[in-house]
């Protein structure tokens, strides 16, 4: 390019040579025309301009050749590095992002682990089903005729309902969507031109609501929203590196790559699995009779609404969680999203009366009392200027002199109030923290909150915080926390970890993966052994009589607590009764707890509501884990009738 610019320049210079030599042999002008013609000059253009050095310089050829020269080869020099830019640095991130604008990739569906419970029956897996689509101008028979046939295979929508869909426009109208592999034989089999079954993979759950609470549901965008199916879905998913992924060259349109699903054959050997499985803790048989309590005691008192949950004291395996009302994860768009919700685990309400036997437990640990400590009750104490009284004061009055085993079997509260006060405010609420009450519940469901404590200040500077929370009110816990602190009881003291996943098997049931769980001391072994004898005086003589089996020994305790609103303050006549018991009390297993929110049927007491729940669990409990008798000596025939007096 240099060589050509040179020429061109050349040739000019050369031509204006030859004008300047042709002219100059032209015959001389005499010495008036020459003075003439400067005048004239003169006249047109004025005194004659002196060149600049810029002027100079630009017309000077040899420098104007080097200046053109050097703008060239920078130029050349600046194409060169762009080009190595793009070639060389961003050569293969340039041609990624060619390909993914050009190119449709493939990606197989991969199916989520399945979910399995202790005894490996399946509760959620991966299955293959159908959407249909109807095309009216491609049908080759009536529209009556298609829709009568589609209605009685599909039952829903109606043969009348279908017509009006036909009228929609005339292609690619959806009449049904997620129907299974048998029905979808069925419609194939009608040999109709005009109908499309498109597959694809949808998570499946064969017991419907029976897990719904612990398992969750995935949407139809395959995202998680509730239960472990959200709170465990990495484990959940399988690794994307085993599954083949397959492009097409083909271009798309957009800026952008165009990503398809496929449904993934796992019968196919080019598709590697892992085949884990995530095994649950849940007993099947255990969470059905739960189920089954629940629902019917809060049927029977018109509840708002009711939780039951067991728990593996050794471990704080969960056993059998429900919720009443709960919802089915096969058709979850039909149900209020407030069902969704575990609130077993993310709701929190005043224990009552379940949390007086944590408070004896703490007053033991800190030497404050001894089990044959005695208080005198009158019925009715005064703090702060507030009346403390008894649940029955109104109808028993005063319990009189009471050791602390006949405080928990009439659940007096003012016993309680007494026994807290031994301690010192400052002493008792660092031992409540150490309960980490304040702390988030450190279980694998998701929504787990945090208790509620009073204050510091307020709890060191009023008699009446320390009071009340000796008989379980103004501080606030979840269900699941609550049956947390009664393991420590059952256990020898140690706050275990709840938890529903077990961990990640294979087909043959060898582990693969377990979850990390801890253990902390907060009771002395001793401790626990006292206040289990003393639960187990409450179900033998006090209020927990309606939990008790023939042949095994139970401890527990009931509780019937004012409900308290969102903006402060109790809300009129509405109470949470519930009932939390041990078995065997000998060698503790299980803690079972049932809670009733609201019930409207006069009578309702955790003794007359949430006892019999964990009485028909327990049952349960023995038949599904073969749990022998107690000791013949120490056989519990069941009371025709309460004590009089005693139910709360």
């Amino acid at each position: 390019m240099l060589l050509l610019v040179t020429k061109i320049v050349d040739s000019q210079l050369m031509a204006k040579t030859r004008i300047t030599r042709s002219q100059s042999r032209k015959p001389p002008l005499s010495l008036g025309r020459k003075i003439k013609n400067r005048n004239l000059e003169r006249v047109k253009f004025g005194r004659p301009k002196k060149r600049g050095l810029g002027q100079k310089i630009f017309q000077n050829s040899r420098i104007r050749l080097i200046l053109v020269g050097l703008f060239l080869f920078l130029a050349t020099i600046a194409l060169a590095y762009r080009l190595y830019v793009l070639q060389i640095v961003r050569g293969a991130d340039l041609t990624r992002q060619a390909r993914e604008q050009q190119q449709t990739v493939l990606r197989p569906y991969i199916p989520r682990r399945e979910i399995i419970d202790a005894q490996s029956d399946v509760i959620a897996t991966d299955r293959i089903v159908y959407n249909v689509y109807v095309h009216p101008k491609m049908f080759a028979v009536s529209k009556e005729r298609i829709a009568e046939e589609l209605a009685k295979i599909l039952g829903k929508p109606t043969a009348k309902e279908l017509l009006e869909k036909f009228k929609q426009r005339d292609t690619g109208i959806k009449v049904a969507e997620g129907i299974s592999e048998a029905t979808a034989s069925e419609i194939e089999k009608l040999f109709h031109s005009g109908i499309d079954l498109e597959s694809k993979y949808a998570r499946f759950y064969p017991h419907e609501d029976l897990l719904a609470d612990v398992v969750g549901y995935i949407d139809r965008d395959r995202q998680p929203q509730a239960g472990i199916e959200m709170s465990q879905a990495k484990i959940l998913e399988r690794p994307l590196e085993n599954y083949k992924i397959r492009r097409s060259f083909i271009p798309v349109d957009g800026e952008n790559s165009k990503e398809l699903y496929m449904p993934a054959d796992l019968k196919d050997r080019s598709i590697k699995t892992d085949n884990l499985k995530v095994k649950l803790t849940l007993n099947l048989k255990v969470q059905q009779a739960a189920r089954e309590a629940l629902q019917q005691k809060v049927k029977e008192f018109k509840a708002k609404r009711g939780t039951a949950i067991v728990m593996d004291v050794r471990d704080g395996s969960i056993v059998a969680l429900v919720n009443d009302p709960t919802y089915n994860p096969n058709k979850f768009s039909q149900y209020p999203v407030g069902l969704f919700k575990n609130w077993a685990a993310s709701d929190l309400y005043e224990p009552g009366s379940t949390f007086k036997p944590i408070n004896v437990a703490i007053a033991l640990d800190a030497k404050a009392i001894e089990p044959n400590t005695i208080f005198n009750d009158p019925g009715s104490i005064r703090v702060d200027g507030w009346t403390i009284a008894n649940h029955d004061f109104h109808t028993s009055g005063g319990h009189g002199t009471i050791d602390v085993t006949k405080i928990l079997e009439v659940s007096s509260n003012v016993g309680m109030v007494q026994i807290i006060n031994r301690m010192k405010r400052k002493d008792y609420y660092e031992r409540l923290q150490s309960l980490e009450i304040q702390q988030p519940l450190a279980v694998d469901l998701p929504g787990a909150v945090a208790g509620t404590l009073k204050s510091k200040e307020s709890f060191l500077g009023n008699s009446i915080d320390a009071a009340t929370t000796a008989f379980g009110q103004g501080i606030s816990i979840s269900p699941l926390k609550l049956v947390q602190l009664h393991a420590a009881i059952a256990n020898g003291g140690k706050l275990v970890t709840p938890h529903v996943v077990a961990g990640l098997v294979d087909s043959q049931g060898k582990s693969h993966w377990q979850p990390a769980l801890t253990k902390k001391q907060v009771f002395s072994s001793k401790t626990s052994q006292i206040v289990r004898e003393m639960l187990e005086s409450v179900v033998v003589k006090g209020s927990g009589t309606k939990a008790q089996v023939l042949g095994y020994r139970i401890g527990g305790k009931t509780g019937t607590a004012q409900k308290a609103g969102s903006t402060g303050g109790y809300i009129p006549n509405a109470k949470i009764t519930s009932f939390i018991g041990m078995f065997p009390i000998e060698s503790p297993r299980y803690v079972i707890l049932a809670v009733i929110d609201e019930p409207k049927v006069p009578g309702a007491f955790g003794s007359t509501t949430g006892a019999p729940v964990v009485k028909s669990i327990i049952d349960a409990l023995i038949v599904a884990e073969g749990i022998s008798p107690s000791d013949p000596k120490a056989l519990i025939a069941p009371k025709k009738q309460e004590q009089k007096g005693v139910v709360e």
